[in-house]
């Protein structure tokens, strides 16, 4: 940084408000993850038996996962894990594996308990190898991610430039994706197909079609990833791969994706509480654990800040993407995610109409800068205000483009000025991709030279906003999360926590619960040590942003 900058970084802000701004996060957080610790989901257990091995479909689409967790629930619920039920059943009936174990629960030829002494401790054994053997796998990939890297190199800048394609049809994705990466992409996101969110079971194969996006599914992960990796060779970079792991499935997603090795996903704490009026327990549940497999699969998470701004006013509300940004590092951290993990989201959603709109941009990037210095922040482009004028459009877009420049953000969304307006035609992401290329090859290295002017507009700003937010997280100590969230404080979006879809997937731990995955994910060889054992590629590689 410049001479002229204080210790308390270009915004100068006070350590010790920035540290009670912590503190209350992790007051505000705390009950919701205890909450967590203490029920479980059908997509958890479904998550948990997707690591031990269950495959495939019956012949109306409906994977054996889903069909064995049902069909235990039926018997004895939901609050003993599936584990124990399943391998004992598994023992009982000299079934091979546990996909035929599903396919005979299916016809209803299998019948589920909950095992006691000798069978209890049996069937622990044999879930935990099982599952084991599942998350071995899991660092197979990103050690094979580790060694991508050393041998193909990283891109040569930060912010990676990170751009969407979402046909519906997995092989026109796939053309579409190598064409992006060779006009400059660093990241590759796969938008999911409108609805999925809400599908409480995760289809099966490469699909073909999609609404307004390509169905996540394991096949089409594979496929994508092995696209890429020929991308990575041809043009000397590690091409990165991100999907959605939000929605009633995000577990098991989760584990799809670090099953075949993707780097970054979607991951929010409330998103799909706000957006897709998902249960609000059922949602801190599922991202906990989910979030757990993303440390431990060495992927990036993107959390989902930018939506607040697209229904609540972008100047008003802009503490509110802070108090967020916040809560989801508290999450991650205790879910064992390292800072280089977190891609929290913040956009450039001002009425340009408004006098100061850039230094209001300008302020509020920077203040999520200085307040995650570590993380690869994810920095996404207008669209509220995007009119169908691609003229205006495209200098909006420069515009977002550099203050990412200028404020060091480590993930830029490509915005394209026809964004929220129609579906962007391969022509629209030509010229945006040549926007951004423009400026970060003209301006790049302008963070060095832009300080705010102390006691200035930028700094005022930016030192409002966090008080802002220290007083609203004050207030959801006092009055507790969920409530928070009922009453509409993010997002303008009222989510009572007795009410949204998937409540009915969520239970309270019986007595003698047991998760073989949480067991792993939270024992010595986790996330937490993981973090620190990341190989020379990733010390590299996945360095801090400063």
């Amino acid at each position: 940084m410049s001479g002229s900058v204080t210790a308390a970084g270009k915004l100068d802000l006070d350590p010790a408000v920035v540290r009670t701004a912590r503190r209350l996060a992790r007051k505000a957080g705390g009950p919701v993850v205890e909450l967590a610790r203490s029920h479980t989901t059908v997509s958890v257990e479904r998550a948990v038996l997707r690591l031990a091995g269950v495959t495939g479909a019956d012949p109306d689409g409906i994977p054996w996962v889903n069909r064995l967790v049902d069909a235990v629930t039926a018997d004895v619920g939901l609050g003993h894990g599936v584990a124990l039920p399943a391998f004992h059943a598994l023992a009982a009936e000299g079934v091979g594996d546990l996909t035929l174990l599903a396919q005979k629960a299916a016809a209803g030829s299998v019948r589920f308990a909950v095992p006691r002494g000798r069978e209890a401790t049996a069937a622990r054994a044999a879930a935990r190898r099982s599952v084991g053997a599942g998350l071995r796998r899991v660092d197979r990939r990103r050690a094979e991610r580790e060694r991508l890297i050393r041998r193909h190199g990283d891109p040569p800048q930060r912010p990676w430039i990170y751009l969407i394609v979402a046909t519906g049809d997995i092989y026109e994705d796939i053309p579409q994706a190598q064409a992006a990466a060779r006009a400059g992409a660093d990241v590759i996101a796969v938008i999911r197909s409108t609805g999925q969110s809400l599908l409480d079971y995760v289809p099966e194969g490469a699909t073909r079609e999609g609404f307004a996006g390509t169905y996540a599914t394991q096949e089409n992960f594979r496929l994508m990833r092995a696209a890429l990796d020929e991308s990575s060779r041809e043009l000397g970079r590690y091409v990165r791969l991100t999907n959605y792991a939000s929605g009633l499935c995000m577990p098991e997603i989760a584990t799809l994706a670090g099953l075949e090795r993707l780097d970054m996903m979607l991951n929010d704490s409330m998103y799909g509480i706000l957006f897709r009026d998902i249960n609000p327990i059922r949602t801190f549940v599922d991202q906990r654990f989910s979030r757990q497999v993303h440390a431990r699969a060495g992927i990036i998470i993107n959390t989902g800040e930018d939506n607040y701004l697209t229904t609540a006013d972008a100047v008003d509300e802009a503490h509110t993407v802070t108090v967020s940004q916040l809560l989801n590092e508290y999450f991650a951290h205790e879910a064992g995610l390292s800072d280089w993990q977190l891609g929290l989201g913040h956009a450039f959603e001002i009425n340009p109409e408004l006098p100061e709109s850039f230094r209001l941009e300008l302020a509020h990037a920077l203040l999520a800068r200085e307040l995650f210095p570590q993380a690869p922040l994810k920095w996404m482009p207008p669209t509220k205000h995007m009119t169908g004028d691609v003229f205006r459009g495209n200098l909006l877009d420069g515009f977002f483009n550099l203050v990412g420049a200028m404020t060091g953000q480590g993930i830029l969304l490509v915005g394209m000025m026809t964004e929220a307006v129609v579906t962007p035609w391969l022509s629209d992401r030509d010229v945006a991709l040549q926007n951004v290329r423009y400026v970060l090859g003209a301006a790049g290295g302008l963070r060095e030279d832009f300080v705010p002017a102390p006691g200035g507009f930028i700094q005022q700003r930016a030192h409002r906003v966090l008080a802002e937010a220290v007083d609203l997280l004050e207030r959801i100590v006092d009055g507790g999360l969920l409530t928070a969230i009922a009453a509409g404080t993010f997002g303008i979006m009222r989510r009572p926590a007795d009410r949204g879809k998937g409540l009915e997937g969520v239970a309270r731990h019986e007595p003698g619960y047991y998760n073989p995955a949480t067991e792993l994910l939270e024992g010595p060889v986790s996330a937490r040590s993981a973090g620190g054992r990341v190989g020379s590629a990733a010390a590299a590689n996945e360095r801090p942003v400063r």
